[in-house]
């Protein structure tokens, strides 16, 4: 299993526990996070699953893609640890990893 803690805008923390091979999206909507909206479904075309990567599990994940690059230009808040949720495959070496939900989601 891979461990997950998922933080809201009000620091709250949810861990959560998920087979290998979801996206952290996947893991997401699966379990009932607040904020991770979804709306393309994993397609990579709306940046409604935006979180932020704690700075620390950066370098274990696969750069973002020219996609993912793209689409993170149009969230309302980006910063160097921006991600799409639905872009991070989880396999077991990342058990533990941290994100924080973005406050504002993008279309």
């Amino acid at each position: 299993m891979v461990d997950v803690v998922f933080i809201d805008g009000t620091q709250h923390a949810q861990k959560i526990s998920v087979p290998p091979g979801l996206t952290l999206m996947e893991a997401a909507t699966r379990n009932g996070i607040a904020g991770i909206e979804a709306i393309c479904g994993g397609a990579c075309s709306c940046a409604t699953c935006h979180v932020y990567v704690d700075e620390a599990w950066l370098d274990r994940l696969t750069p973002p893609n020219d996609i993912e690059a793209f689409m993170l230009e149009e969230v309302s808040q980006p910063a160097p640890n921006s991600r799409l949720s639905c872009q991070i495959n989880l396999s077991e070496d990342l058990s533990g990893i941290q994100v924080t939900v973005a406050q504002e989601q993008g279309r």
